[in-house]
């Protein structure tokens, strides 16, 4: 057995090194990262986007404007970053939902309701999801990530969807059904985050809960029918 020679044990412990200097590097750089987006979450919830500045969140961050700017190119996509995160988040969340359930019904409600009680038991989450949610266009935000965004806001969508197909629901009359579920569900999340839901003594997560019952209802029988 040919033994290794210094040279090679050098190389090999100096690679090694390296890696590990550029994994210390990767750690640091993505904690100021997180701190820089956790700082910014707390500047948009205070002042909203408008009135949030690069100079106050890294005031909170514990950095230079110019420090910020090394990771993030504006307010903007620090927001963009952020939703980013949150849309991934709500993916992770409707992806397992139900999955222990063969009913349609009850496929249809967690798929569904979870989408939901995300932005319900999320503020910050749903703050930030207005922005797709009614169409605000930010300056900076480019046509590139705006599309990502709402790519992963229609994902979360997906799955619903997908259990209306399998109930032999027709592509273009699960689409209108999901369509119509997602503005039901944006609308009742508005009165319950501005508090208007009180005005009318209702619940919104049981209001919505029973539209999705309705939904079942309606399309539950098209199993053999795959009409619109």
């Amino acid at each position: 057995m040919k033994l290794p020679t210094v040279e090679l044990l050098e190389a090999e412990l100096s690679a090694t090194a390296e890696g590990s200097r550029k994994d210390r590097q990767r750690a640091v750089s993505d904690h100021r990262r997180s701190l820089i987006l956790d700082a910014a979450n707390d500047v948009f919830q205070e002042s909203g986007l408008d009135g949030a500045n690069v100079r106050e969140i890294a005031k909170r961050a514990g950095y230079t404007p110019g420090a910020i700017y090394f990771y993030f190119r504006s307010k903007e996509e620090i927001y963009g970053a952020l939703l980013a995160d949150s849309l991934e988040r709500l993916n992770v969340v409707v992806a397992s939902a139900g999955k222990s359930t063969r009913s349609p019904r009850a496929k249809l409600l967690a798929k569904a309701t979870a989408f939901f009680a995300f932005y319900s038991e999320n503020p910050r989450d749903l703050d930030l999801g207005f922005y797709l949610f009614h169409g605000m266009k930010p300056h900076g935000l480019t046509h590139e990530l705006n599309e990502q965004l709402n790519t992963r806001l229609r994902d979360a969508l997906v799955p619903t969807e997908t259990v209306l197909l399998e109930m032999g629901v027709a592509p273009a009359a699960a689409l209108r059904e999901v369509t119509a579920l997602f503005g039901h569900c944006v609308g009742l999340l508005l009165l319950q985050h501005t508090g208007r839901i009180k005005m009318f003594e209702q619940d919104a997560a049981q209001l919505f809960k029973d539209y999705v019952e309705q939904l079942y209802k309606r399309r539950g029988d098209n199993d053999a029918k795959h009409s619109g």
